[in-house]
């Protein structure tokens, strides 16, 4: 794997409203950061090929991380966690609505293709972060991961790189939480049921639909909406706390799934569960746009109308603690929806977890 060159990019301009098969985007939007960009759709720019019929695939590359520190700090307080760690930088999942395409932007590269196809691992991050919890300076805490990427997107399967993360963190009993929409975290029941005896795990699946032609267009590398639910039934049979995800909403699109996503899980094993209205920062906007313009042209207008009705007549609201549920009649309707499905599935809220077991080997060492 190559560093990558961080040099001012040519982006692509949506070309067509042709979707590319297996990519969340069909496109990649000017980086805000970037001063030169090129429309490749313009004949005073680019030669046309009346000939050309397909557009090439987009392989996806990986390149190195050679990051310093691993463990993110966040202040927002609608989050849930104050401390985060993310093995890859971007997504091969590619969901469309996905919230860190932005983040992607401060590479150089774009929130669009770029982001699910130009990936950025981070090798060091077990090391890394076995440095940050030896340290006296490290106050035990619950610590999330995934809390921007998921890491357990395709090439986790190969690295390891969340597996040798949670070694880590089992060796030091330090809690972790874990946000995916991918069966492969059940490569790792037997780390996290380890940890879960002493109250250190808790395992989140999102689960946006249960269909699964949208999810192949929504959220096109993600696991089949069965295969995690399979997850959910796996992981709560070995002892693991588990609760879904059902995030994002968006109105005219999945927010009728809701009851019948949250009893799905609930007959899977989950204990609880929990939602977040669509969010559209920055790039995202445009990118979503065009995507109902390849998908749901029919209810485009719909559709955005509706996120309006709940962001104040915007199509995004950064407000905290307003951004990931909306406002107005039309939330407090989904609000409802989602509550009174939970009530029905019997579920509680997400188990506490512990920082009694915490360890530092060393220390144990030393009292040899």
């Amino acid at each position: 794997m190559a560093r990558p060159k961080f040099v001012p990019v040519v982006k692509e301009a949506p070309q067509s409203r042709e979707a590319i098969h297996g990519r969340g985007a069909s496109w990649s939007p000017a980086n805000r950061f970037e001063k030169l960009h090129v429309d490749l759709t313009d004949a005073d720019v680019v030669d046309d090929d009346p000939e050309a019929q397909t557009r090439p695939r987009r392989e996806t590359q990986f390149f190195q991380d050679r990051t310093k520190t691993i463990v993110a700090r966040n202040q927002s307080p609608d989050v849930g966690f104050e401390v985060s760690i993310n093995p890859y930088r971007g997504c091969e999942h590619g969901c469309i609505y996905c919230f860190a395409r932005p983040t992607h932007e401060y590479l150089g590269f774009s929130a669009g293709l770029d982001f699910e196809s130009r990936i950025m691992v981070k090798p060091d991050a077990p090391r890394l972060l076995e440095t940050e919890l030896s340290s006296p300076k490290w106050r035990p805490q619950f610590l999330m991961m995934s809390g921007v990427t998921d890491c357990y997107q395709p090439i986790e399967r190969k690295l390891r790189i969340t597996r040798g993360c949670l070694e880590v963190l089992a060796k030091f009993r330090n809690p972790v939480g874990i946000l995916t929409k991918n069966r492969l975290v059940t490569r790792d029941i037997d780390i996290l049921s380890e940890m879960a005896r002493d109250c250190c795990a808790v395992v989140n699946l999102s689960i946006t639909t249960l269909d699964p032609k949208l999810q192949q267009i929504l959220e096109p590398r993600t696991s089949a909406p069965a295969a995690r639910l399979d997850a959910v039934a796996q992981l709560r049979s070995a002892g693991i706390p588990v609760g879904v995800m059902v995030a994002p909403v968006i109105p005219g699109i999945n927010d009728h799934e809701i009851p019948k996503i949250v009893a799905a899980c609930a007959n899977a094993g989950a204990q609880f569960a929990g939602h977040v209205l669509l969010r559209l920062p920055w790039a995202v906007r445009p990118l979503f746009e065009h995507w109902l313009d390849e998908h749901f042209l029919d209810r485009k207008a719909k559709v955005l109308e509706r996120l309006r009705a709940r962001r104040g007549g915007k199509l995004y609201d950064s407000r905290w603690r307003k951004r990931q549920t909306g406002e107005g009649i039309f939330a407090e309707q989904i609000a409802n929806m989602f509550e009174v499905a939970c009530r029905r599935a019997g579920f509680g809220e997400r188990p506490k977890l512990s920082i009694a077991a915490f360890r530092r080997p060393t220390e144990q060492l030393k009292l040899w």
